[in-house]
């Protein structure tokens, strides 16, 4: 069995939708698992709705009628009938989100949003499926929330195996193109979850791990994993190779291309992972695999941006020792920061999270009571692996370094 994944931007717009077939055209469909994520910017989209409902409820049917609007557009110009079932389908999946927030009744955002965002997936997957079949190539979709089994610990679950390698067990064996959606799984009750954002890629993971798989191949807008992100960096390399290890690292701190939970189960299996572009399926993009290192060897940049850089500070200027910097992470985790950098001296703890769920002024309230808290918002974190002098100077050009923290292969600067 391989697993394909491809990400929004891959089924944009009907285009993208008539180039996936092309790519399987290209690739053959035998043996093959397919996980699709929401098209284009939907779930963007499906998050707005979800805060209008929070914060106004008079805006969200609005939003949720462009976030259908959009998806009929392309439905239209790939199916030439106006009677094919595939619309009836899309606008039912549209009353279901509609009939949920008519009756909800709870006040739990991440639960909310986990039953309401997940429909990008559901639609995606429905509009593929449907337009593969009109292309001739035979498929089953799978609602992955049946297979996929997690906590309730909506917004960031954690994956229960046993259950789910358990439920995908009636899948091994067969030879038929799957179509699936990425993001999504289900707890005890038969709520929906999601994996957090760009969780595909560890669905994808997931499902090669439960089959035992003989490759992941994702699906991307560029050519396989560069050594920077080229929306900021004029020098990207494309990297041949990539070690699991290396690809953990460079995941860990934040490379975009590739999830960080992602290649965990894959290690554990020794199960290729494949990065290679939509647009030129022919070319061989990355292999990340077992090995050593990176091909070529070269530094390789990554940066998290719009960080929180906080320093911290006992009043009676004390120690910062161990039951100080205990509390100070039993904190960090109650208000779900994502600790991204730590640096401690006698009498400092220095730590750059990322906000991602908007709970910092409640967690600078809790800590000035105890601390002295310097902190500075808007922040961007780079890290280089493998740095030498002039790509510490590149980033350090024109820059103010609030932070910077190094080891043999690693360098990370806090920079405003």
């Amino acid at each position: 069995m391989r697993i394909f994944k491809f990400g929004g931007a891959s089924v944009k717009d009907a285009e993208g939708v008539r180039n996936l077939v092309r790519v399987l055209e290209h690739t053959g469909t035998d043996h093959t698992f397919l996980v699709v994520s929401a098209m284009g910017k939907t779930t963007n989209a499906m998050e707005a709705v979800v805060d209008a409902y929070f914060g106004d409820r008079a805006a969200y049917p609005g939003l949720l009628q462009d976030v259908e609007d959009y998806h009929l557009k392309i439905i239209a110009d790939l199916f030439p009938s106006a009677t094919h079932p595939v619309y009836a389908r899309t606008r039912a999946l549209f009353e279901e989100v509609r009939g949920f927030l008519a009756w909800n009744k709870s006040p739990n955002y991440g639960f909310v949003y986990d039953q309401v965002v997940g429909y990008g997936e559901l639609l995606s997957t429905t509009i593929v499926s449907h337009y593969l079949q009109q292309a001739r190539i035979s498929n089953t979709w799978l609602d992955i929330r049946q297979y996929l089994k997690t906590d309730a610990n909506y917004r960031d679950v954690r994956v229960i195996w046993d259950r789910t390698q358990e439920a995908m067990a009636s899948l091994s064996g067969r030879s038929e193109l799957f179509i699936t959606q990425g993001f999504l799984g289900s707890d005890d009750n038969n709520f929906t979850t999601t994996l957090g954002r760009e969780g595909s890629d560890y669905t994808a993971a997931i499902i090669a791990y439960c089959l035992n798989a003989e490759s992941v191949t994702i699906w991307k807008d560029v050519p396989g994993v560069l050594s920077a992100d080229p929306r900021y960096f004029k020098e990207a390399q494309l990297l041949e190779q990539i070690s699991y290890q290396e690809a953990i690292e460079l995941a860990f701190y934040g490379a975009s291309v590739i999830h960080p939970k992602t290649l965990q189960p894959l290690q554990r299996k020794e199960i290729p992972l494949h990065v290679r572009s939509f647009m030129n399926p022919g070319n061989p993009g990355t292999t990340v695999g077992k090995g050593k290192g990176i091909q070529p060897l070269t530094p390789c940049f990554i940066v998290k941006k719009n960080q929180v850089l906080m320093k911290l500070s006992a009043l009676d200027f004390s120690f910062m020792v161990e039951d100080n910097i205990s509390e100070l992470f039993r904190l960090l985790h109650d208000h779900r920061m994502k600790v991204d950098l730590i640096q401690n001296s006698a009498i400092s703890f220095s730590v750059c999270v990322d906000n991602r769920f908007g709970r910092l002024p409640e967690l600078l309230q809790q800590l000035s009571g105890k601390y002295k808290v310097d902190h500075h918002e808007g922040v961007s974190l780079y890290t280089i692996r493998h740095f030498n002098s002039r790509a510490i100077e590149s980033l350090q050009n024109g820059k103010e370094v609030l932070l910077e923290q190094r080891s043999k292969e690693t360098v990370q600067l806090v920079v405003r």
